[in-house]
């Protein structure tokens, strides 16, 4: 396999901690989302992942784009270890925590939203910075009552071992801690986040592992 990533690509963490779980080798493709206005929008790249954005994987002649359907892909082809519960209900309460953080979070303050934000919109860096704050703290206000009063968090997100939802967590929480958003009124994101981290498949996925860390 061969994963196209950039190192503080949340996406791109999502599905390298997928891969170390599943124990399965991959070649890593770096694209700098900043250099020479973004490597992802070159011809070269668009051929692989038309939208031009990271992640892409390649395995064989498949080529798969969207972190969650890439981690969903590996699950299906690699169905240990699960990241998936065994019962329907769970699994949708899984798949509901990491689409709240990877569609209700992130799209809001990815990188193409900041850009916009300051090139075309003119807005200050203090404006941008207030305005990731606000969405983080928003979204992980409803995030921390959910996991908070619910039952099945455990260690981790549903129970004692990892799920897709620890792999939307972690690295909303890196970039998070990124921005100094503060932590403390989310005392369950960041026990869940620090138990993550004690496990090596997270520390090895993490954006300064990656050969194109800066």
């Amino acid at each position: 396999m061969k994963l196209y990533s950039y190192f503080r690509s949340s996406a791109s963490y999502r599905v390298r901690i997928a891969l170390n779980l599943k124990g399965l080798p991959y070649e890593y493709a770096a694209v700098h989302l900043l250099r020479d206005g973004g490597e992802q929008l070159t011809p070269e790249y668009r051929k692989i992942g038309p939208d031009g954005i990271v992640p892409s994987l390649v395995d064989g002649d498949i080529v798969l784009q969207q972190s969650l359907a890439i981690i969903e892909y590996l699950e299906e082809t690699h169905p240990n270890p699960p990241l998936l519960p065994s019962l329907p209900a769970d699994r949708a309460y899984v798949r509901a925590i990491a689409l709240q953080i990877a569609c209700e979070i992130h799209p809001l303050d990815n990188l193409r939203v900041l850009k916009y934000l300051k090139h075309e919109l003119g807005v200050t860096d203090a404006a941008k910075d207030a305005w990731y704050k606000h969405w983080i703290d928003n979204g992980f206000r409803v995030l921390e009552a959910r996991l908070a009063s619910d039952a099945r968090t455990g260690k981790f997100v549903f129970g004692d071992t990892p799920t897709i939802a620890d792999l939307a967590l972690v690295p909303q929480v890196f970039n998070a801690l990124r921005f100094n958003v503060d932590m403390q009124p989310y005392p369950t994101i960041q026990r869940l986040y620090d138990e993550a981290m004690r496990h090596d498949a997270f520390v090895r996925a993490a954006p300064g592992q990656q050969p194109d860390a800066e």
